[in-house]
């Protein structure tokens, strides 16, 4: 009796199993059926979208053509603004460059560029050490932030300018670490000497208080038409 029982058991238990495997079997042939049919509606779709797509191209806006270029598109004339002339430019002309908070990463990269390794301006413990609230910014490293290429002065004059010529400057406030810089540049003085436009600009970097950290002058030549 026991020996049929477990013998009972046991066909059960495959017949089970065959009943199993066979609905497993029939739910993955209607998965895959779904997925092929699925696929071809994919198939279908991406095709009458391409098609769609060669039908009508993307076209530019009517009445945009002279600000995206259309057809016209010429990657030379793609300027960010359009470009002056020495003669374009008049004294009182500012130019200011994107606020920027200096941190820890900005002191980090200056020191790999100018080889500066005094801890004063790496070291936070060692500038509190000696009366700092924290690292004190290397002064060229402010000086830096007047580049013109930060403003968009060397964007109006990219074709006409012929070089830099001299700087100099003071420096006001101690600048730390965490203080957010304001810089701008406006031109002073304008004069034609030598075949060549000279542009005299007037540097300033303030803090977020309000104070000057850095002033001074930039002297540029220009050509007087772009070559």
């Amino acid at each position: 009796m026991k020996r049929q029982t477990r013998r009972g058991f046991l066909q059960g238990g495959a017949l089970a199993v065959g009943t199993l495997a066979v609905a497993s079997s029939a739910r993955v042939a209607s998965a895959e059926d779904s997925l092929g049919a699925l696929n071809e509606t994919t198939k279908e779709r991406i095709s009458g979208d391409m098609t769609m797509s060669n039908q009508n191209p993307a076209q530019i806006p009517p009445g945009t053509e002279h600000v995206l270029g259309g057809d016209r598109f010429d990657p030379t004339k793609w300027l960010v603004v359009p470009a002056k002339t020495f003669d374009d430019l008049k004294v009182g002309d500012v130019f200011r460059a994107p606020s920027r908070t200096l941190t820890d990463a900005h002191t980090s990269e200056f020191q790999a560029v100018s080889a500066d390794t005094h801890p004063r301006h790496y070291n936070a413990d060692y500038a509190k050490a000696h009366g700092m609230p924290t690292m004190l910014i290397q002064p060229f490293q402010l000086l830096a932030l007047t580049a013109p290429g930060a403003t968009l002065f060397t964007h109006y004059v990219g074709e006409s300018i012929a070089g830099l010529v001299g700087v100099s400057c003071d420096f006001g406030q101690d600048t730390y670490v965490g203080d957010t810089m304001y810089p701008a540049l406006e031109i002073a003085e304008l004069k034609k000497e030598g075949g060549k436009g000279h542009v005299l600009m007037a540097i300033v970097i303030y803090n977020q208080r309000g104070q000057i950290v850095l002033s001074g002058h930039q002297k540029f030549l220009l050509k007087l038409s772009a070559a």
